[in-house]
């Protein structure tokens, strides 16, 4: 085994086959730095705050390739201006590689209007702010949807879900305020079925049931019925049935009477009279008013007695001692009896003067 392995042949293949492997391990290296341009490196030139054109431009004269990304819009800068390079400038790369420009956009960044028709107001808001819209006037419009979305304006125009408009734009929403209310019913006798919807949606009505009379669904035949009458008053966005056929109104008045029999029955609103029980007057008592006070007494003076002259009798003898005359009591007694006469239980009190004694007379005797 050892005497083999030492043989001149045996020697000779193994240095065959290492230099094999040594030669084809030098001339892969030479193909990957010819490959690869080893040792060839260029520096990325400085295209910092330069407009992209401009940038676009220097890197091709280099021989290095570029990717465009736009960046995050900010108003403070140009639009299309360069804001970072990867990798940075001043660091070699080789031939032909993809430098990385990150571009600041002309305007905000695009978003999808979302789909919110439909949908209650509130909720819209707020989804219209999630995604970078804002909300400016707020139209109110009668509809039977009463605060919800009913369309989205763009610079006045109506845009439809998912279209796309640049970030932070102002959009105005319409909202239903509710249904009117008393709308006169359009006459729609006599027009084909497609000008009735016509005239229907103007009138802010729909349309419900479309019976035809040969059972098709043509749309240009005539119109000979419809359910609520013209002229009656209804809300908006009730339902209006139609009755059309290829015939004329005026053929098909057998169907019409049948029709008014149905839809159009009288119905007798009007009340019996009322009759009326006279009742008997009865007269009020009249209560006696409690008669007027009796005025008060006038208090009066008591009188003095009247003064009597006494003629001297003719006699000699001595005159006897005159009697003190007596205290009237007239004007007492005047005062009981008015007191007495008014009827109430008030006592009146007269304060009685004391009587004046009257003055004794001298009397001459001759």
């Amino acid at each position: 085994m050892l005497k083999s392995l030492f043989n001149w042949k045996v020697l000779v293949n193994l240095v065959l086959a290492v230099a094999v492997f040594v030669g084809l391990v030098w001339l892969t290296f030479r193909w990957l730095e010819y490959h690869t341009n080893h040792g060839q490196e260029i520096p990325v030139p400085n295209v910092v705050n330069k407009s992209v054109y401009d940038a676009i431009k220097i890197l091709d004269d280099a021989g290095l390739e570029y990717e465009v990304d736009s960046f995050k819009y900010d108003p403070k800068y140009r639009p299309f201006q360069v804001l970072q390079v990867y990798p940075s400038p001043g660091s070699r790369v080789k031939d032909g590689r993809a430098i990385q420009l990150k571009v600041n956009p002309r305007t905000w960044a695009k978003v999808e209007v979302p789909d919110v028709i439909n949908k209650y107001s509130g909720l819209a808001f707020q989804r219209l702010d999630q995604v970078g819209l804002k909300v400016g006037d707020t139209i109110f419009e009668p509809s039977i949807q009463k605060d919800a979305v009913l369309r989205i304006l763009y610079k006045g125009n109506a845009v439809k879900p998912r279209t796309k408009l640049p970030r932070f734009s102002i959009v105005d929403v319409v909202i239903g305020s509710g249904p009117m209310r008393n709308i006169s019913i359009p006459n729609v006798v006599g027009l084909t079925v497609k000008e009735a919807r016509a005239v229907i949606a103007r009138s802010l009505f729909e349309v419900g049931l479309v019976e035809h009379e040969d059972g098709g669904k043509d749309e240009s035949d005539i119109v000979y019925y419809q359910d609520p009458a013209a002229g009656d008053a209804r809300d908006q966005g009730m339902q209006m049935d139609l009755w059309a056929s290829k015939k004329t109104p005026a053929e098909l008045s057998a169907k019409i009477e049948q029709l008014n029999s149905i839809y159009r029955m009288k119905v007798d609103s009007s009340l019996p009279p009322l009759h009326y029980d006279e009742i008997p007057a009865y007269d009020e008592p009249v209560y006696e008013s409690a008669p007027p006070p009796a005025p008060a007494p006038r208090r009066e003076a008591p009188k003095e007695p009247a003064k009597t002259e006494t003629k001297p009798a003719a006699t000699t003898e001595k005159p006897k001692a005159e009697a003190k005359p007596k205290a009237s009591t007239t004007g007492n007694n005047t005062n009981a009896a008015s007191s007495s006469n008014t009827g109430n239980n008030k006592t009146t009190t007269t304060a009685q003067q004391p009587a004046q004694k009257p003055k004794a007379k001298k009397v001459v005797v001759e």
